[in-house]
């Protein structure tokens, strides 16, 4: 196996869907089903299966996802410790989904404007020498440098009448429509909003930017980061009734990630700053 089939394999895994993968590789959907194909005879296993509105994976997929992730990065790490001297640094950031676009700017700014001298490459995923994140997601040999906290809101479309009540609480949002996140790791914190319609979504979505679409294509409320409703010009949001709830954002890093001198230096100066 290459890098080309496990990079493809991790973004179909990631994605569950071909069409969008396709997208993210800048490839054609035939050729990315090629690839997993491929990928799928030399390992004598089936990974995904097709189905109508995505792939669904197999045990034999998530048994391979970690291992593939792994050697995505090594394979980074060993070439940035062959390349030569007077060649840029470096440096592989993998962005998970559901990272505002402002995020990672304020990043990038910083990396441009204190490491000019660093070669930047962005990858969708779980991959990179680092990962720019959510703690909670955070595989367990890895190690987190926080950058900041963010709140979750209450989004909805511009003109839902929602907005023009003077207060909220907990009893008046359990007479709206949710769009729910029974897979992700936030649901069971955002339940007790839910209240009665817990169990009873209008609509379920596997990730918030996913989720915010179906806010904008009209199945209800949803709960999201405050930064990814910001982008969203036909959404608006208000703060959640009662204790705030927070994601707190930072990069991923491996110790062997330490090797690469770029992202030992980026470590330094964002634990001075």
């Amino acid at each position: 196996m290459d890098k080309r089939q496990l990079s493809a394999f991790i973004s179909v895994f990631e994605e569950r869907n071909i069409t969008r993968a396709a997208e993210q590789l800048s490839l054609t959907q035939p050729a990315l089903s090629a690839t997993v194909k491929a990928l799928e005879e030399e390992l004598g296993t089936q990974l995904f299966v097709r189905k109508p509105r995505g792939v669904e994976v197999t045990e034999d997929a998530r048994a391979l996802y970690p291992h593939a992730c792994r050697m995505i990065q090594d394979m980074a790490t060993l070439t940035a410790r062959f390349r030569k001297r007077h060649d840029k640094m470096p440096l592989t950031i993998g962005i998970e989904q559901d990272i505002a676009s402002l995020c990672l700017t304020s990043l990038l700014q910083q990396i441009g404007e204190k490491m000019p001298d660093t070669l930047v490459t962005l990858d969708p995923g779980c991959t990179g020498d680092i990962r720019l994140g959510c703690e909670s997601l955070r595989c367990e040999d890895e190690l987190f440098m926080p950058l900041y906290d963010e709140p979750y809101v209450l989004a909805y479309p511009s003109a839902h009448p929602i907005g023009e009540l003077a207060e909220l609480n907990l009893e008046l949002l359990y007479g709206y429509s949710w769009v729910m996140y029974p897979a992700h790791d936030s649901h069971q914190r955002f339940l007790p909003f839910y209240g009665p319609s817990a169990g009873a979504p209008s609509a379920n979505a596997g990730s918030f930017t996913l989720a915010l679409d179906l806010v904008e294509g009209g199945f209800g409320l949803a709960i999201a980061p405050q930064s990814l409703v910001e982008s969203r010009c036909d959404l608006a949001y208000r703060a959640l009734p009662g204790y705030p709830l927070v994601r707190r954002l930072g990069i991923c890093y491996a110790i062997q990630a330490t090797e690469n001198p770029a992202v030992r230096r980026l470590l330094d100066w964002l634990n001075q700053a």
